[in-house]
C-alpha cells in the first residue's frame, strides 16, 4: 500500500483499477496525484501552480 507524501496516511489505491494518468486524492489531507506508473506504483502530486498562474493573469489584466 502507498503512503501520502504529505501526511503518511494510506492510499486506498487497486492497482488493478488504476491506469497511467488517473488522479487519486489523500481522504486524509486532500492531496491529489497522478499515477504516473503503475507497475511499480508511482505518483506525482498535482500541482496547483497553473491555478495561481492564471489568478496573476487576471489581476494584472483588471489593473490595466
Amino acid at each position: 500500500m502507498a503512503n501520502c507524501p504529505e501526511c503518511e496516511n494510506g492510499l486506498d489505491i487497486e492497482l488493478d483499477e488504476v491506469e497511467e494518468g488517473d488522479v487519486v486524492a489523500c481522504d486524509e489531507c486532500g492531496t491529489e496525484y497522478e499515477v504516473v506508473g503503475v507497475e511499480p506504483l508511482e505518483l506525482a502530486r498535482v500541482d496547483d501552480d497553473l491555478d495561481e498562474d492564471d489568478d496573476l493573469l487576471a489581476d494584472d489584466e483588471e489593473e490595466e
